[in-house]
């Protein structure tokens, strides 16, 4: 069975990574070169988007909120870009608190992280949603991402993995790759403290887990969120791992 590396160690996107490989259901693995997760394209090097041609890529998902995407626009050859705008929240929320004189602290940032990731089950499904359902339209390899690629995008692969039957382990084990790929050189610095940044831009397993209650208190499990809220039930699900896995 070919391997491939699951980081493509782009110049411009250093959280760029293949989803293939990991074991779904029926033991079957994700398919290599199909499926991918980033963070934002914009600063990509002609050699970068050189290997980006090779892969064949021909759809990215953003989900970078307007100001955001306007403020480091991208456009490939053989790309087409379907804006899914989920608008960082928790940037917001730390620009009122440092306008109103509250200081921030790494505790008070992950509190606020945590309340991001709760808010994506039921305040952004809809846009996850529009994802699976370009999922399901068919196999071109794909891209999805926001601009550091670990929040809006971790949730987004934790999702696609698990609806794939891939492992919670497993599943965590990829959401935590961003901390040994993602770059702080090019993270804005958003006015706050380096222990905040440090915070800011990386992930911790209490994130995802907050997100993870929230779909066991409201939707009774990832299984019935991905019915109620996503539309992808068993038949969808089945369309899934015949486009995704391996055979």
């Amino acid at each position: 069975m070919t391997e491939f590396p699951r980081s493509l160690q782009l110049t411009g996107a250093s959280n760029f990574r293949d989803l293939g490989g990991y074991v779904g259901l029926d033991g079957r693995p994700l398919r290599w070169r199909t499926l991918f997760r980033s963070d934002h394209l914009a600063a990509l090097t002609p050699q970068d988007q050189a290997m980006l041609a090779d892969l064949k890529l021909g759809r990215s998902f953003d989900f970078r909120g307007e100001a955001e995407r306007g403020a480091a626009p991208y456009a490939l050859p053989g790309l087409t870009v379907h804006p899914l705008p989920i608008e960082p929240t928790v940037v917001q929320r730390m620009k009122e608190l440092l306008i109103a004189g509250q200081k921030l602290t790494p505790e008070e940032t992950v509190r606020l992280m945590q309340e991001t990731y709760r808010a994506f089950v039921n305040d952004n499904a809809e846009r996850f949603a529009e994802l699976f359902a370009h999922l399901l339209d068919h196999d071109a390899p794909l891209v999805f991402h926001c601009t550091a690629g670990k929040d809006r995008t971790g949730f987004a692969a934790a999702l696609i993995l698990l609806s794939l039957g891939v492992s919670r382990d497993v599943v965590m084990h990829d959401y935590l790759l961003t901390n040994d790929l993602l770059r702080m050189e090019g993270a804005p610095g958003y006015g706050v403290p380096p222990d905040v940044m440090r915070v800011l831009w990386r992930v911790q397993e209490d994130f995802l887990h907050a997100a993870f209650d929230a779909v066991e208190r409201d939707h009774g499990g990832v299984d019935a969120y991905l019915v109620q809220r996503l539309g992808v039930g068993d038949r969808e699900r089945k369309r899934l791992a015949a486009l995704y896995l391996q055979p």
